[in-house]
């Protein structure tokens, strides 16, 4: 039985997409946005194997820009995916590549302090037995561990922070406060948050302590679940099995899934999806997020670290396409735009590159995000999800 691989690249955004108008950086308009592309002009990029499947000849389709140094003609199956779900953040992408475009409005906390209502605050409290919260505010996770990790340890009161993203995170460190603790904490919020529409609730534990605080592997998402059937939910309900690699299982809600590999890197990730090249069984779901495109470059607008993380990214595609059986399907996509170019933290708004190789290597066109999830499950053999048509 043939098997499928969708893997995440998260963030690889190409530009193009007609109602980015419609989506803010600090105030500007996303419009022009282009992460492969704004990295490429500021300095060549190297991805011969990512650009021999179509990567150069899918920026051009999408945005009408030629892209140096990615000019090759394409050997795989190529084309761009425009998202219809009005989110621009990690679940909408994920959901509609899924078959399940987000049928409403994500809530966001204003970029102010303090970021949370009082209502939520006192939540907090009331579940973790203190007197208050840290942090209330729009942060990155490893700064804010840093600037209030010590303030943790004395007061034992959460690190709560949020993001561009529908997110409400909390900190705090696994033996001090308790990993356990911090797991129900984020687990009896979730409710409530989920409620108002914010996509996540994330437990982030962390451990050391000033000056050397580390995060640990225990980090869980409590996500909304999709409000229907993904290509996850079809293909175990027929019987295949479905592997997770990275942050799937808590985007999906662990719905859906036979098998979840995790660890704390992408470096560590692309070594499961190589094994799992190696070891999945015949007629089985591989499906897989790279995430530090977008958490380590992305939001922090550093082009050169994104450039170099998506040239090492591409020597991994090398490497897969190698381990491929006959029969095999692979698809490398990403789920919005982070233009390391751009004003601001937030994703930017843009299509998405669909390449590929295996059965159907061609040119498929302009296509929606759900077309992606139709065409694996039509691969599998598996009925197709809610939304979305084959271009295989």
């Amino acid at each position: 039985m043939s098997r499928a691989f969708l893997v995440v690249m998260d963030s690889v955004g190409i530009g193009g997409a007609p109602d980015a108008d419609r989506f803010y950086n600090d105030g500007r308009p996303d419009t022009g946005a282009n992460t492969v592309l704004h990295m490429a002009e500021a300095g060549r990029l190297d991805l011969p194997n990512l650009d021999r499947l179509g990567l150069g000849a899918a920026l051009r389709l999408a945005s009408g820009l030629d892209a140096p140094g990615l000019g090759a003609t394409p050997e795989g199956l190529w084309g761009a995916a425009t998202e219809i779900s009005p989110g621009k953040d990690t679940p909408s992408g994920h959901w509609e590549i899924a078959g399940v475009p987000v049928p409403w409005d994500w809530h966001y906390f204003p970029d102010t302090q303090p970021s949370f209502p009082p209502d939520v605050t006192a939540r907090v409290c009331e579940l973790a037995g203190t007197d208050g919260i840290l942090g209330d505010k729009h942060a990155s996770g490893t700064v804010i561990m840093d600037e209030l990790g010590e303030a943790h340890l004395q007061t034992g009161w959460p690190i709560c922070y949020t993001s561009a993203d529908s997110v409400f995170q909390i900190a705090a460190h696994e033996d001090a406060f308790g990993l356990d603790r911090l797991l129900k904490l984020c687990e009896d919020l979730a409710p409530m948050l989920h409620q108002m529409k914010v996509g996540r609730v994330i437990a982030r534990p962390f451990v050391g302590q000033p000056g050397s605080f580390q995060r640990t592997a225990n980090r869980r998402d409590f996500a909304v679940p999709p409000p229907s059937d993904t290509i996850l939910d079809i293909a175990m309900r027929a019987g295949r099995a479905t592997h997770a690699i990275g942050k799937i299982g808590d985007i999906f809600s662990h719905r859906g899934i036979s098998a979840l590999h995790k660890g704390t890197s992408d470096a560590a990730l692309a070594e499961h999806l190589l094994r799992l090249l190696d070891e999945a069984e015949p007629g089985s779901l591989t499906f897989a997020n790279f995430v530090e495109f977008d958490s380590l470059y992305g939001h922090r607008r550093d082009i050169a670290g994104y450039a170099a993380h998506l040239e090492w990214f591409d020597g991994i595609v090398g490497q897969a396409l190698q381990k491929l059986r006959p029969g095999d399907l692979i698809l490398f996509t990403a789920d919005h735009g982070n233009d390391p170019s751009w004003t601001g933290t937030d994703h930017t708004r843009e299509r998405v590159p669909v390449l590929g190789a295996g059965p159907g290597a061609r040119a498929v066109g302009q296509v929606g995000f759900s077309d992606i999830g139709a065409s694996v499950m039509a691969h599998l053999g598996l009925a197709l999800p809610g939304h979305g048509k084959s271009f295989l």
